[in-house]
């Protein structure tokens, strides 16, 4: 038999056009894809969340079964050469999307990805076994769109089977600690970093000179050199293995980014002209700072309200303090 090939790069076709063995190179590579995602999916899962990595690799293992009833009734009916044809190639059909679309999002993503793949599988299913006229090639896809919903039925319920309540729930204590230790807390830190440590510089230049533009610059440079610090310095303490706390680049790239955050907010009033409407407004955001500084530690680090806003403020303007002193000396 003569291999069989469409030149699916060139042309999208109508689903409605594709010959019954079009239709089976196209579930059996579908089916294919299925398996690699969610195999990729238990390897990313597998540390953390044993219990969702058993799920997707039974799931994958499913697939692969699919694989092989759809293989052989392709070989039965047309023997070894497949046609070359994919879903982007046929036009209104959805199948899967890349697996990186959702490897960075955690377990959840991972499970909502799942649903939607079962789900437009089903969808494919019916759509072939209504398209084909070959009775056995029907009643395997009729099939197989039964067994596809039941699955999107198990990735809708995976907290009641693949993993169950107590498993769920640390999974869930999980990633949340892993996001306040990779995010929040060298967020925090440098929010902390450059909202309190550059006050000094910026008040002391603002009334040594009692001119906003040279404060503004004394700000500028005094909030991108702290981050510039404290990134470097944040990435190059920690590198992750052993803590737990994730890349040290995505934590450095945080904690910088923050730090100039903090620094800017305050520095930003002094592009007004008038110094003392500049200085109060400066103060105002001061404040603010500080909140939100004290309102991330009662939320994320478990810190009382009324100690963490304490605490924050108390340092804010003994530091807030040293610079307008030093300035006016």
């Amino acid at each position: 038999m003569q291999p069989y090939r469409i030149a699916w790069n060139r042309r999208t076709r109508r689903f409605e056009d594709l010959s019954d063995q079009e239709i089976l190179a196209l579930a059996i590579a579908s089916e294919e894809q299925a398996s690699a995602v969610y195999l990729g999916f238990a390897e990313t899962l597998r540390q953390d969340y044993p219990d969702s990595a058993r799920m997707f690799t039974d799931m994958a293992m499913e697939e692969n079964e699919h694989r092989s009833q759809l293989t052989e009734m392709f070989q039965r009916k047309f023997g070894e050469t497949m046609p070359s044809i994919k879903a982007e190639s046929v036009r209104g059909l959805v199948l899967e999307k890349p697996a990186g679309l959702v490897l960075g999002g955690g377990g959840e993503a991972m499970r909502r990805q799942a649903r939607q793949m079962e789900a437009n599988a089903s969808r494919f299913y019916h759509q072939a076994a209504s398209r084909t006229t070959d009775l056995t090639i029907r009643n395997l896809f009729a099939n197989l769109a039964v067994a596809e919903a039941g699955h999107e039925q198990t990735a809708a319920e995976i907290d009641e089977t693949a993993a169950p309540t107590p498993a769920r729930a640390d999974e869930q204590e999980s990633a949340r600690r892993r996001f306040v230790l990779q995010i929040i807390q060298p967020g925090l830190v440098g929010l902390m970093d450059g909202s309190v440590s550059t006050l000094a510089p910026v008040f002391a230049a603002a009334f040594a000179t009692h001119d906003s533009w040279n404060a503004f610059l004394v700000g500028l440079a005094a909030s991108i050199g702290a981050g510039i610090s404290m990134g470097f310095a944040e990435a190059l303490a920690d590198d992750g293995k052993l803590s737990g706390r994730g890349t040290p680049y995505l934590r450095g790239l945080v904690c910088g980014l923050m730090t100039i955050a903090g620094g800017i907010g305050h520095t930003l009033p002094y592009l007004i002209p008038d110094f003392w409407t500049a200085t109060i407004v400066s103060g105002g955001v001061v404040v603010v700072e500080l909140l939100v500084i004290a309102w991330i530690q009662w939320r994320f680090m478990d810190t009382p309200p009324v100690s963490a806003a304490a605490k924050v403020m108390l340092g804010g303007a003994l530091v807030l303090a040293a610079g307008i002193l030093i300035g006016s000396s």
